[in-house]
């Protein structure tokens, strides 16, 4: 039989051969260190039998696909047996890959802690040892619930029962039959491929997600081919942890969450200083680029959102709201917007458009509400209430190109002020379901990708990932610890301009809809603000830091000088405050540090006398004496961007 190759050449293989006869035609090598194959476009096991005329490619354990297949192997295979090892009793549930790692979901009847993590690695170490070649058999339904049945593993008779599946179900076994799960696949052909991995910690969860299920345990791992790999995670995760949001965020007196009102943000003083000057920084872009700030309702009709479409597609992530109106027998249904779009339209469809109009640029910080699950909010990252750096521009076809330019070199600039110096592009062109002619998609699509090309910017293109409007630019940040964030986007819209009838008078005097593009720097100011925090573990830029300078001083005879000082620093913009408590100096260098502030002043009799202060600056551990006019000057040059 003939098998294609990814580099198009064909092999002939005797019929019934499998991936692993393949890898060994091909060469020794590649047979050593294959563990699945991908077959006409699906990953399968090593072990399947390949189909006439099929295209085929080997996965290897050095692969991206190699690692997630050995995670999976690891969590399926080793960590699911360990828990038999140790818990007889247990009953097993599921255990997916997540990135960087995998988990399972297991119920015992002796509740498992974080103590009881190093005997269960311990044990999946001794597992691993054994080098044990993994089967796959396929059973037919019945047999499949009968095998489970024996073993008393009513999860896995649950997954099964539930299945429209009637024949092939995959049952994996190791060392001789006397262990065996239900699994997807594909897996490594034996454990001999498993590199490094730790169990990082536990949580519940509700079989199927359902709070009405039986709560399990669920245990989380990390794996890599290497010890090096390994360690290198743990210490970016470490140093996540310690650069968290959250965490920071209580340490600096920045905002808080509670019950009441939950995914939505409480800014304490010092939280609400960052979001003004980043907004205010923001704002003062948009002029420079001649954008019309505006301001639309929160609360709108569901009128608007049927007609925009919204209503239909995003209902179950809106908050509704129904009033009794006066004088009339129903009630009237309006929305919390989740999006500020329609409204947008609705600005522009207030008076004749001509095409020496466009483009046209709208700006708002428009406050949206979205409903987020409760299980998937996280701190700032990801809210219930939020306010965007939004903005929309209405143009002609032939406006998209320059128009895309120019957002990114708006874009450019906003990221490298914030400290950001580059910043990847992903480039998603039209998917299989959309709306408008292919005509208009070659426009928009040519026109993206002309203006990125022409700007010299390097790109990814995602093919079939644009929204069902409009080709898009996604723009990705990496922080200082090497995790990327989407933040900006810029998206060619040709469906909602015509479906809220907005219209424009051409040259030729007829009207026409123009293009609407849905653009966005920042994205949500809270998910922002909590990427800043993390990248700078609290260390802001000394312009948007929400205390600039404390004077602090060391014995009570500076307190008069240190006014003084409070005096100067703030007419020139500095954001400062004395701090004249009777604790000594360390006490309070100490206590400032922890809130991040940049600079501290430390005052005393000397500095009096020679007019002078004591200038301590945040993650260094000397501090240096200059004249009070000198460091003024400077802080103040400092201060602007």
């Amino acid at each position: 039989m003939n098998i294609t190759l990814p580099d198009k050449s064909v092999r002939e293989l005797p019929e019934g051969s499998t991936g692993y006869d393949l890898a060994k035609d091909i060469g020794p090598g590649l047979a050593k260190s294959a563990v699945a194959v991908i077959i006409n476009g699906e990953k399968k096991d090593l072990c399947d039998v390949l189909p006439e005329n099929s295209e085929v490619s080997i996965i290897t354990i050095d692969s991206d696909d190699g690692l997630e297949i050995m995670r999976h192997t690891l969590t399926a295979q080793v960590l699911a047996k360990a828990l038999k090892n140790l818990y007889p009793d247990s009953h097993l549930a599921i255990g997916p890959t997540i990135d960087n790692g995998f988990y399972y979901d297991v119920e015992t009847k002796k509740s498992i802690s974080v103590d009881d993590l190093c005997d269960i690695e311990k044990e999946m170490q001794n597992i691993v040892k054994s080098k044990s070649s993994i089967t796959k058999k396929l059973f037919s339904k019945k047999d499949a619930l009968k095998v489970f049945r024996n073993l008393k593993e009513p999860y896995k008779e649950s997954i099964i029962s539930e299945s429209d599946q009637k024949e092939d179900f995959q049952l994996y076994y190791q060392d001789n039959d006397n262990f065996v799960d239900l699994c997807r696949g594909p897996h490594l052909p034996s454990l001999s491929f498993i590199g490094s991995f730790k169990l990082t910690k536990i949580s519940g969860a509700y079989w199927k997600g359902e709070s009405k299920n039986k709560m399990l345990t669920r245990i989380y791992g990390t794996a890599w081919n290497t010890e090096k790999e390994l360690n290198n995670y743990l210490t970016a995760i470490d140093e996540a942890e310690k650069r968290d949001h959250r965490k920071l965020g209580k340490e600096m007196d920045l905002f808080h969450f509670q019950e009441e009102a939950p995914g939505m943000v409480f800014w304490h003083p010092y939280g609400w200083t960052i979001y003004r000057q980043l907004q205010n920084y923001v704002r003062e872009r948009l002029e420079e680029n001649d954008y019309l700030e505006i301001n639309t309702p929160q609360v709108v009709d569901r009128k608007l959102w049927e007609a925009s479409g919204h209503w239909d597609k995003y209902r179950e992530n809106m908050f509704i709201t129904e009033i009794d109106e006066e004088h009339a027998n129903e009630k009237r249904v309006n929305a919390l917007k989740p999006m500020n779009c329609p409204c947008h339209v609705q600005i522009y469809n207030q008076g004749i458009k001509s095409y020496r109009d466009l483009p046209l640029r709208y700006a708002e910080f428009g406050s949206c509400h979205r409903y987020e699950p409760s299980g998937t909010m996280h701190g700032l990252m990801r809210v219930r209430g939020f306010t965007q750096d939004d903005g929309h521009i209405f143009c002609t076809e032939e406006q998209i190109e320059s128009e895309t330019a120019n957002f990114i070199k708006l874009l450019s600039r906003v990221y490298s002020d914030l400290g950001f110096k580059s910043f990847d592009i992903k480039f998603s062109t039209r998917p299989e379901v959309r709306v408008g002619s292919d005509e208009v998609w070659d426009k928009a699509e040519t026109a993206l990708e002309s203006a990125i090309k022409k700007l010299g910017h390097p790109y990814e293109v995602v093919e079939g990932d644009g929204a069902f409007y409009g080709p898009k630019l996604d723009f990705v940040l990496t922080d200082a610890i090497g995790r990327d964030w989407q933040c900006g986007t810029f998206q060619a819209d040709f469906n909602l301009p015509e479906r809220l009838d907005a219209e424009f008078v051409g040259d030729d005097g007829k009207k026409h809809h123009p293009v609407m593009i849905h653009r966005a720097v920042l994205g949500s100011f809270e998910r922002f603000i909590g990427i800043l925090i993390e990248n700078y573990s609290g260390k802001l830029p000394l312009w948007l830091a929400p205390q600039q300078v404390v004077v602090a001083t060391i014995v009570s005879e500076a307190d008069e000088y240190a006014e003084e000082i409070i005096l100067k620093l703030k007419d020139k913009g500095i954001r400062c405050e004395a701090d004249l408590r009777n604790e000594k100096i360390s006490y309070k260098v100490r206590e400032h540090s922890l809130r991040k502030v940049p600079i501290i002043f430390a005052i005393g009799k000397k500095e009096i006398e020679e007019n002078t202060v004591s200038v301590r600056r945040i993650g260094t551990k000397d501090s240096v004496t200059k004249s009070l006019a000198e460091v003024v000057e400077e802080i103040a040059k400092e201060n602007s961007i």
